[in-house]
């Protein structure tokens, strides 16, 4: 009889614009993995409201939308139905929508298993917010990814000004507290440390450091 192969996961919790997405990325690529960006699933759920004219505050017609959202993901793209939207889910907006419908127990429900699909071989970097709580409660390492909304806004900022965008520092850091909060006090799937989670503090390192140090967790518990 055929048993089913284990598939190792790694997941990578954390607040908004924690780096996890792009540490994930990171981690993922060192190991030669497959890479999950949970964050992006409910991003694209938020932006296929707006394009159909979904109100994001009909939760049965969100998590409808949920149901069918045709997405894909490919060499760094994100793809609707087909057409590139890797820049457009990166809005300040989106992401303030996708927070709000993220909060929907049905919503979170439809893109349950969708999520688990991606845990393939040879590995799955996964992040998010509920990645080592809700959707992998059984992955072999857990991170919990945190910096300050002062050092994220900071961050954020300079992403925005490189791009061309203007941006007011404290607005974005007024921003991510309110995010923050809304995550943390969610009814359902909040943002919280899994138990059995290294919590890292990134306030005060590069990526390149966050990424050595996830690395280092894996090695050590495979050594």
């Amino acid at each position: 009889m055929n048993s089913i192969p284990f598939v190792p996961v790694i997941t990578i919790d954390g607040p908004t614009a924690s780096g996890k997405g792009t540490v994930s990325t990171r981690v993922a690529q060192a190991l030669g993995w497959h890479v999950l960006d949970s964050g992006a699933i409910y991003r694209l759920t938020a932006l296929a409201c707006v394009q159909q004219d979904v109100e994001t505050g009909d939760v049965d017609a969100v998590a409808k939308v949920a149901q069918h959202l045709d997405a894909s993901f490919d060499a760094g793209n994100v793809y609707l139905s087909g057409k590139n939207v890797t820049e457009a889910i990166r809005d300040e907006q989106i992401g303030l929508l996708a927070s709000k419908v993220a909060a929907y127990e049905s919503v979170r429900a439809a893109l349950l298993q969708r999520q688990r699909d991606f845990r393939q071989l040879p590995g799955l970097v996964g992040d998010g917010r509920d990645m080592g709580t809700v959707i992998f409660p059984d992955a072999s390492l857990k991170v919990f990814l945190q910096a300050s909304a002062e050092v994220r806004a900071q961050r954020r900022c300079k992403q925005l000004n490189e791009k061309g965008i203007s941006a007011n520092l404290a607005s974005l850091t007024a921003d991510l507290q309110a995010r923050d909060e809304h995550d943390k006090n969610r009814a359902h799937a909040p943002l919280v440390a899994a138990v059995d989670a290294h919590v890292i503090d990134s306030s005060n390192l590069s990526i390149e450091e966050t990424v050595a140090v996830v690395l280092d967790l894996w090695s050590r518990q495979n050594n």
